[in-house]
């Protein structure tokens, strides 16, 4: 077979995401008028390069199983998909629209995304037992060698007497100027000595390049005069030297690899998720700073600098031209200290903080962080292939105008307003398919059932999960409804509750009396007295949800009123015998109980408080609990003072344990301790007790009582010190009254003292 021609072969080594790279990439481009380009990355996604010119970067390219596994665990979900980010800035993006406005072929060179997830597939199914061994060695020169294969930037900056790999990079690279010479032969140069050093490919990265070369002499010998590669800088030598390495090498490394279906697409990106934070391999730390040095036409750091100052001053703080002037005269001769061609981000924010803001990092660190990532979302057009529940979700986004935006925004629903219910079914059906778009929100109070409060934010996963969720239907609703009625046949009472609640929030009609009919087989043949009233606050918050909402909630009522029941005679046996941990956990359950029984109100309330009443006068009953219910019980009117004043003595009488008269104050006063401020008697019963405990007894009981009043807020806590305070007062008062009107006992101080003012008058 005659040997391949590379003349026209010319490989651009570059970073996957870098201004400087990609405008050397456009430079090159344009010169060599290439009449074929490959690129790196997914070739599944050749067909979605028409859309390249709708496009609004940053975006990605998302491969997926085509046939999601219906029953995947987090890491095999997690192994199903994955994405290929393009911004404004990234060299593979210049590419692809320097092909769409010439008109010419391109397409993408790497590993079939099919084979990849294949293995990542297979790696998390049999954890461990995928390809390890590489970095693991202690035999030093193989350390070496995998140093140099995984992070051949770092010995080059070395090479070149640089502590920073990034650094080093920036400065030979990314912060080129139009009109310097092509980087790429000397990149290509560069890596193949590091490559040299660090041994022929292995594993997946060889099996990669070996695709690669099939690619590339497919296109060679398909008459092509010119062709372009674009790839990372370290696959640059291994396709340059395409000829040198066999066909038959190639082929054999690419025999009988694993393969499994999957789809392709485009979605919207951000700059935060192209950020090395958000755990991306190839991201960079400041796509923002990347982004405005790609976009500036020229002076990128006086109109850095002034768009800081702008901020700064939407903040409210002095900030003059003559500063941002300054600013730029420092971060310059910063640059040139340090030997740098530009001032780089470090230079930059130096002088922001410098003199912008006059010394002050905490100010300057806002704004750095906000323009440093220069947060920003991209947008892709209608024809791009997608599943028909995307279609579904953007659909509703557009109708109730609720914008998918990659930063936190809160939503105050009002709920009788028709799109703002919609918005809210909207997200709780969302919620039901694991498409976190929103959280809820606790409410302040006031707002009553009739107000939502949500934080919502979108993430580029979430088209991930929406993909996965397709499985159970076309559009929101019928997605979330079948997937109510899966969840719900494997759910024990309390989760059935949860999704009742859930059901009614996502209006799912649907679904609802199915749940209902497994809820009330489940609440008929469950014993256990913690599992039923797990169930009840969510069922009785459903039922509420119904009477507000005009949702028939005449079952769901009964069924709660029901569980009620049930847990009301069962309470007593259950907490026989509890010790002071388990019947913490207990007064939790009974708060919440307590809360459902108020819910439905009635004669369920009654019964309820009832049983409470009985059960709070038993002696065996643990301190904890027993000082909860008590409290319960006067709070809502069944016990006056005088009867909670003598309850509370017994419980801090000489014969009770300290520490059972401490759990038993703890239980009375957890969530406030306000009721001390108002009745001194009883603050002073709780004094007299302290007062008379043996010292050791006082240092055993002390842990007890710190973790009680310090569960309150400082007002609290301050207010009651203040009642403490009056109460010693009374007492020293009381002493001096009496003292005061026994003369008997007075009379021979009387006369000393006169005698003593007499005799200082004779004298004076």
């Amino acid at each position: 077979m005659a040997r391949l021609d590379t003349s026209g072969l010319h490989v651009l080594g570059v970073r996957h995401h870098g201004p400087g790279s990609a405008r050397a990439v456009r430079a090159a481009l344009a010169e060599i008028k290439p009449d074929a380009v490959l690129i790196e990355g997914p070739p599944e996604a050749d067909a979605l390069i028409p859309l390249v010119g709708e496009l609004e970067p940053p975006v990605a390219l998302l491969v997926h199983l085509a046939d999601p596994p219906k029953d995947a665990d987090a890491a095999a979900s997690a192994a199903g998909w994955a994405f290929w980010p393009f911004a404004a800035f990234s060299p593979e993006w210049e590419a692809l629209r320097y092909a769409a406005e010439n008109d010419v072929p391109v397409r993408f060179c790497d590993l079939p995304a099919a084979h990849t997830l294949a293995e990542r597939l297979a790696e998390a199914e049999a954890p461990g037992e995928g390809e390890t061994g590489e970095g693991t060695t202690e035999d030093p020169e193989a350390v070496g060698r995998d140093r140099l294969r995984m992070d051949p930037l770092g010995v080059l900056a070395e090479a070149a007497g640089y502590d920073d790999a990034e650094r080093w990079w920036d400065d030979v690279v990314e912060q080129r100027r139009d009109g310097e010479p092509s980087p790429f032969p000397a990149i290509a140069d560069a890596m193949a000595a590091v490559r040299e050093e660090s041994g022929p490919e292995q594993g997946r990265g060889a099996r990669r390049e070996a695709y690669m070369r099939q690619v590339l002499r497919a296109t060679l010998r398909q008459g092509h005069e010119r062709v372009a590669v674009v790839c990372g800088a370290w696959h640059a030598p291994a396709l340059r030297g395409v000829a040198d390495y066999p066909v038959s090498g190639d082929t054999a490394l690419l025999k009988g690899l694993p393969k499994v279906k999957v789809s392709a697409t485009w979605v919207p990106w951000t700059h935060g998720r192209l950020a090395s934070a958000s755990g991306y391999g190839a991201g960079v730390t400041a796509p923002g700073w990347y982004h405005h040095l790609y976009t500036a036409p020229d002076l990128p750091i006086h109109r850095w600098l002034t768009e800081a100052a702008r901020q700064l001053r939407e903040e409210g703080h002095h900030v003059s031209s003559s500063h941002v002037i300054e600013g730029v005269r420092l971060a310059e001769s910063l640059a040139v200290l340090r030997g740098r061609p530009l001032a780089g981000l470090d230079e930059v924010s130096e002088a922001l903080t410098a003199v912008l803001c006059e010394g002050e990092p905490v100010r300057a660190a806002l704004v750095h962080r906000t323009m440093a990532v220069g947060e920003r979302m991209g947008s892709v057009p209608p024809t791009t292939p997608m599943v028909p529940l995307q279609r579904d979700v953007i659909a509703a986004q557009k109708r109730l105008r609720l914008k998918a935006e990659p930063f936190d925004r809160d939503l105050d629903l009002d709920l009788r307003k028709e799109g703002h219910r919609e918005r809210s079914v909207l997200l709780h059906r969302l919620r039901m398919l694991d498409v976190r778009w929103g959280d809820p929100q606790q409410t302040s109070g006031g707002k009553g059932t009739f107000r939502e409060s949500w934080r919502v934010r979108w993430e580029p996963e979430l088209d991930v999960a929406l993909i996965e969720a397709s499985r159970w239907g076309t559009t929101v609703a019928g997605a979330a409804s079948a997937r109510a009625a899966e969840r719900a046949a494997d759910a024990d009472l309390p989760e059935l509750t949860a999704l009742t609640e859930l059901c009614l929030l996502a209006d799912l009609a649907d679904a609802l009396p199915g749940v209902l009919g497994l809820l009330t087989d489940r609440a008929a043949t469950d014993g256990d007295v913690t599992h039923l009233m797990g169930a009840l606050p969510p069922l009785a918050r459903s039922a509420r949800y119904g009477d507000v909402r005009g949702t028939d909630a005449a079952h769901l009522r009964t069924v709660a009123e029901q569980i009620l029941r049930r847990v009301c005679v069962g309470l007593a046996p259950a907490v026989h015998g509890l010790d002071d941990e388990a019947a913490a956990r207990f007064v939790t359950q009974i708060d919440h109980t307590h809360s459902a029984a108020t819910l439905l109100g009635g004669e369920a309330l009654a019964e309820w408080e009832a049983t409470l009443a009985s059960l709070a006068r038993r002696e065996t009953l643990p301190g904890r609990i027993s000082g909860r219910l008590n409290r319960m019980l006067s709070d809502a009117g069944h016990i006056d003072a005088e009867e909670l004043r003598r309850r509370l003595g017994l419980a801090m009488s000489q014969g009770t344990e300290p520490a059972t008269a401490a759990a038993w104050l703890e239980g009375f006063l957890q969530g406030s301790g306000l009721v001390l401020v108002h009745d001194d008697r009883m603050l002073g019963l709780i004094d007299a007790w302290l007062l008379g405990l043996p010292e050791e007894r006082f240092t055993a009981v002390l842990p007890l009582l710190r973790r009680t009043f310090g569960a309150f807020d400082g007002s609290e806590r301050r207010e009651i010190g203040e009642a403490a305070g009056r109460l010693g007062g009374a007492r020293v008062t009381a002493v001096r009254t009496r003292a005061a009107v026994d003369a008997e006992r007075a009379a021979p101080a009387l006369a000393t003292a006169l005698a003593i003012l007499t005799d200082g008058r004779k004298r004076a």
